[in-house]
């Protein structure tokens, strides 16, 4: 197994969330501890990069010209943060106080500017900027967020759940803009700090820590330099395959098959990540299981807990179960009288089920799925189904 950090697999999610706030340690974030991989036998080789794929010889050469033999590969390169493309980032994102977070190094440079009454920009409203605001406000911060678009997380939820976290910070304290320019970056005297982010309509923001969560590009270069398929992602089959029988991919990299959307998708999410990467074990270990995992993903900020199951691109209605006025509510959205993804606040029991409503592609009376009264778990097709 060979990466290029100087740490052992670990787990990202909690890095914008719990050990950002200092509520873990480094180690509880560790999948699992060295003795783990020597007893299994996996030679660990960290600090280390591929810099090319030989498929005529079938070794992997790395940046020092050594060479590792494969029968089978397995590529889990992820992914990289999305630089900003602003005029002057490239010299802001060398000042100490200019901060992208992907790993456990980026949270830790940035915990160290975390300190009461310092003023935080964040640029970009998706989970990473929010997660990273929610935290900065309880430690005290003043936290601007500034999100190119009409609303924060627009790409992956509807305008009612936008409306709701852009009232959540905003009462909390953080100042959320939104349909934002940046046009660029002051710089203090010594020119190693960024003091000030500027806007397209003339705004100066001062800024003691800058955060920037605009997106992740996925790491293909390695299979694309090697001539396999890439198509906004590694282009890989349902058994984790790529266009080499003898090289798989899995993870953040991937572009896969979906049969639940019946077209091809590329997912940035743990849960896909570990199922793709039991897939890729079972085909090469010679049990092959077709990938057809249901996408989820989560998101905490302040006491809420975000669940999402399914894409909801394409949804020509929203049913809402509760009220956004409070802070506990399932979202459902469906395209076509079927249910394709949904959203819960502070509702994990309705999540479950909410996973099996998308699964098995339910067709339920919208008034029935918005009435509180009737159980969500009465809704189920196989509870319909059954006999009294």
């Amino acid at each position: 197994m060979i990466g290029e950090e100087a740490h052992l697999p670990y787990q990202r999610p909690p890095l914008s969330k719990a050990y950002l706030a200092g509520q873990i340690t480094a180690d509880s974030l560790y999948l699992k501890p060295q003795s783990t991989y020597d007893r299994a036998q996996i030679d660990v080789q960290l600090n280390t990069r591929v810099a090319s794929i030989d498929r005529a010889a079938k070794c992997v050469v790395l940046e020092d010209g050594h060479k590792i033999r494969y029968d089978k590969l397995v590529l889990t390169t992820g992914g990289r943060v999305r630089r900003l493309p602003t005029p002057g980032a490239d010299s802001a994102e060398t000042m100490s106080n200019f901060h992208y977070v992907r790993n456990i190094d980026d949270i830790d440079r940035l915990r160290h500017h975390f300190e009461h009454g310092f003023r935080l920009v964040i640029i970009g409203g998706g989970y990473i900027g929010l997660e990273v605001a929610a935290v900065a406000q309880k430690r005290g911060l003043r936290v601007t967020v500034l999100e190119a678009l009409p609303r924060v997380l627009a790409r992956v939820t509807a305008p009612e759940l936008s409306a709701f976290y852009e009232r959540i910070h905003r009462e909390a304290g953080v100042d959320v803009r939104t349909s934002v320019q940046i046009t660029g970056f002051e710089f203090d005297a010594s020119r190693d700090a960024v003091s000030a982010v500027t806007l397209g309509d003339g705004t100066r923001l001062p800024a003691d820590v800058v955060v920037a969560g605009i997106g992740l590009i996925p790491n293909v270069e390695l299979a694309q330099a090697a001539g396999l398929t890439v198509d906004n992602g590694i282009v890989v089959d349902e058994f984790t395959r790529t266009s080499d029988p003898d090289i798989y991919a899995a993870g953040d990299c991937t572009n896969h098959p979906s049969a639940l959307y019946g077209r091809r998708i590329r997912l940035e999410s743990v849960p896909n990540a570990v199922e793709q990467a039991r897939v890729a074990a079972a085909t090469i270990c010679g049990k092959p299981k077709p990938y057809n995992a249901v996408p989820w993903f989560w998101s905490d900020q302040y006491s809420l807990k975000l669940q999402m199951v399914g894409l909801s691109q394409g949804y020509d209605q929203f049913v809402l179960r509760g009220s956004t006025s409070g802070t506990s509510f399932s979202a459902f959205y469906l395209q076509q009288g079927k249910i394709i993804a949904a959203d819960a606040v502070n509702r994990p029991p309705e999540f479950m089920i909410a996973k099996r409503l998308v699964t098995e592609g339910a067709v339920i009376d919208p008034k029935l799925l918005a009435d509180e009264s009737v159980p969500l778990k009465s809704l189920l097709p196989s509870a319909a189904g059954a006999k009294p």
